[in-house]
């Protein structure tokens, strides 16, 4: 097995289908041999590659693994959260790479107690509802506290963790109450964590930390993305940008949160302003080694 896994991660990487391969040449990324290891583990959020990952699933992991990610967390699109591999064929892989997928976002309305046994075997900790979208009422919202209260029971009688992924909506007052307090009020600790994505609470005015603080245990895994200190006159994920070239300070940020509990740091960018995708994880990499 030792054999096995040092001839993949220092060959497999070199073998990648002709669309990621080229673009692998083209982002100067590292050779196996160059593969660099940070003191604090930290993964990143697939999505940030959703542009190349259908091309070569198997030759992009070995990239992100050259790079210094650890931690995957994958998301659900017509392929799966899988991308085409089988459970066992997956973990193996990500074994030999010495990597680990620790969570995906999921359907969490289809196939639920399915995508429970894939995540076991494959070795995941987390399902996690990426988005519910903005609600009519506050007590929409509390429904949602219950749905995700059953998701958490499922998973926590298969060993796996249920986790809900947080928008700016999260934050923006309804009814005369915060979505995020409530739907933090209505699950059960026991069954329920939260996924803080730091970009959507500060474009929404809010202070990751301190929600972090007053809400001590609740969010064990966090999207580490920054955003313009340019001024955004497009909607959406338009300032996201290179960690270390934004304005969240996450040089400090990520220390405290690990402190405060964090357990998955994942890099996610979804706009690309000073090259491909693939360009831009190799950045953040080199971000998240030079903070740990």
């Amino acid at each position: 097995m030792t054999d096995r896994r040092k001839f993949i991660q220092q060959s497999a990487m070199l073998v990648a289908g002709s669309s990621v391969a080229s673009l692998l040449q083209c982002s100067g990324a590292a050779t196996p041999e160059a593969a660099v290891t940070a003191k604090q583990p930290f993964g990143i959020q697939l999505y940030t590659l959703r542009d190349i990952i259908k091309d070569d699933f198997k030759g992009l992991l070995s990239k992100l693994a050259s790079f210094g990610y650890t931690q995957i967390e994958s998301f659900e699109f017509s392929e799966g959260f899988l991308w085409g591999m089988e459970p066992n064929e997956c973990k193996q892989y990500l074994d030999d790479l010495g990597i680990s997928m620790v969570a995906t976002h999921c359907d969490i309305n289809n196939d639920f107690e399915k995508k429970i046994e894939m995540a076991k075997t494959v070795g995941l900790e987390y399902l996690v509802c990426p988005y519910l979208g903005p609600q009519e009422t506050i007590d929409d919202f509390k429904r949602w506290s219950e749905v995700f209260n059953e998701k958490g029971r499922l998973c926590k009688e298969n060993g796996l963790r249920f986790a809900y992924h947080n928008h700016d909506y999260s934050f923006k007052e309804l009814d005369g109450q915060i979505p995020q307090l409530v739907m933090m009020e209505n699950t059960d600790p026991e069954l329920v964590d939260f996924e803080l994505d730091m970009y959507w609470a500060v474009t929404a005015g809010e202070d990751p930390i301190e929600w972090m603080k007053k809400h001590p245990g609740r969010f064990k895994l966090a999207h580490i993305k920054d955003r313009s200190k340019e001024p955004i006159t497009e909607e959406g994920n338009f300032a996201s940008v290179d960690l270390g070239t934004g304005s969240i300070d996450y040089a400090k940020i990520v220390t405290e949160a690990r402190n405060l509990g964090l357990k998955y740091a994942l890099v996610e960018q979804e706009y690309y302003p000073n090259g491909s995708s693939l360009d831009a994880a190799k950045v953040d990499a080199a971000f998240m080694r030079s903070i740990s």
